[in-house]
């Protein structure tokens, strides 16, 4: 459907009070951050990085050894970056999706399938045993066709997840789909009932943040680690006002710069865009349904992820996914009105019944993609060094997960997690520039086209498939 001028003006009238900042950082439950780290410290465990996967590498160190001396530093607060800013999404998945996992894993698939189960499971465990108040929901969330191709490839997911024996997957044809959540644009959808949970995100982090401390984890924040070095039997951590020496280090940094220089190749900072609405009055909800309260992304390869919260707005996100030239990481990029803009005609173009709504917040973060969708792992200086990264947009729920595999990597231990091939192996590493903004480009190019031509991929993505390479948000 062409955008009119009115469509357009309409939009844009919708955006004229949002705050340039993310929603979920303006919870007046926030806490206060903590001191900066001034002077030497010395411990077992170094944790760096305090959003998700900081924050469980932390947590878990502690269950596992409640007499291990564990410090998590954090560069600016806990939760401010990806882990404040993101859907709320937390997904069972460990690989991106279904297709993604049979693409890259077919043999593992199974045995993935189960330990992303069981890691969900375990988040909401933690969540009742910390009294951790997140708003968690375990909806699910609906794959939606919004094209004719597009019913057809969650009709094959379908068969292909029955064949493999995955049980909790629903087909919703156009009729079931709208008496889920009503849109035009609806033609259909695949329900995954139990393998993803709706949440807060920055209160999970805040959570987190609080069931660490009350386990004996000392958090600085403001304290970026700036190098790290050998120091003896173990490392040392140099930052601006001190420096740790710690026997073990988990570097959770994600889309940061890495402290180990030769992982940096194997992520990008991708930046993707949200909106958040006003709250809908009865009669605006009545005129969408959504009362079992799912979270919804369509089907294309330029796709649209969106929810609804515990005080009834909807945040609507994606689509755009923006990497620029040289893969740094700026503040600057968090904001983006022409995306906003972007964002908000195709809001109105799946919800017409909720025209005059408008929205209060708008805002972006980066997001470390990697060229496989999902996390990859890894060890230096002789073990004494654990990292994970590259959830590319999955890691609200995976980097559980990758804690658990930083402290069996640190432990030396061979454990089911450890032998899987999804950590053994790394993902292709991104060239340098101009050949990956230059490449990044042609394939977001490409994608655009093949939403555009039903699905169909050219030979660039055809290639690209058949080397591995994948961009996503």
């Amino acid at each position: 459907m062409a955008v009119t001028r009115a469509m357009r003006s309409a939009a844009a009238h919708s955006l004229t009070d949002a705050q340039p900042v993310p929603f979920w950082l303006e919870d007046p439950g926030r806490p206060g951050a903590h001191p900066a780290l001034a002077g030497d410290e010395r411990c077992d465990l170094l944790v760096v990085g305090g959003g998700y996967s900081g924050l469980w590498t932390a947590l878990l160190a502690k269950e596992r050894d409640p007499a291990r001396d564990v410090v998590l530093i954090e560069g600016k607060e806990i939760g401010w970056a990806a882990s404040g800013r993101n859907g709320g999404f937390c997904a069972a998945s460990l690989t991106h999706g279904l297709g993604n996992g049979l693409a890259r894993w077919p043999d593992e698939l199974p045995r993935l399938e189960k330990l992303g189960a069981a890691n969900l499971d375990a988040i909401e465990a933690a969540v009742a045993r910390y009294s951790l108040d997140c708003d968690f929901e375990r909806t699910g969330e609906i794959d939606v066709a919004t094209e004719p191709h597009q019913l057809d490839e969650l009709h094959e997911m379908h068969e292909e997840a029955v064949g493999l024996g995955f049980e909790g997957l629903e087909l919703l044809d156009g009729e079931a789909m709208r008496a889920e959540v009503d849109s035009p644009t609806f033609l259909g959808g695949l329900w995954d009932r139990r393998g993803v949970a709706m949440l807060h995100p920055a209160k999970l982090a805040w959570g987190l943040k609080r069931a660490c401390l009350e386990l004996g984890v000392r958090i600085y924040e403001h304290t970026p680690g700036l190098d790290l070095v050998s120091a003896g039997p173990g490392m040392a951590v140099r930052t601006p006002y001190g420096r740790i020496r710690a026997r073990r280090v988990a570097l959770g940094t994600n889309v940061f710069p890495s402290l180990v220089k030769r992982v940096r190749a194997y992520t990008v900072p991708v930046y993707d865009y949200a909106l958040m609405t006003e709250p809908l009055s009865p009669a605006q909800l009545a005129a969408i349904g959504w009362k079992n309260r799912q979270g919804l992304g369509d089907s294309a390869n330029q796709f649209h992820y969106f929810r609804i919260t515990a005080d009834h707005r909807i945040l609507w996100g994606g689509y755009d996914a923006i990497y620029k030239y040289g893969g740094k990481v700026r503040a600057e990029y968090d904001d983006r009105p022409a995306t906003y803009l972007k964002l908000a005609e195709h809001f109105f173009r799946c919800f017409p019944q909720l025209e005059g709504l408008r929205f209060s917040h708008a805002w972006g973060g980066a997001i470390d993609t990697c060229s496989r969708f999902s996390a990859f792992f890894g060890t230096a200086h002789g073990g004494k060094v654990a990292y994970a990264a590259g959830y590319t947009g999955l890691g609200v729920g995976a980097t559980r997960f990758g804690a658990d595999v930083m402290l069996d990597l640190l432990a030396g231990e061979r454990t089911e997690r450890t032998e899987l091939e999804m950590v053994r192996k790394k993902p292709l590493p991104f060239p340098p520039e101009p050949v990956a903004w230059a490449g990044i480009g042609i394939t977001k190019w490409a994608l655009a086209r093949a939403d555009a031509n039903g699905g169909r991929r050219n030979l660039w993505l055809k290639a690209m498939d058949r080397a591995g390479l994948g961009f996503d948000s």
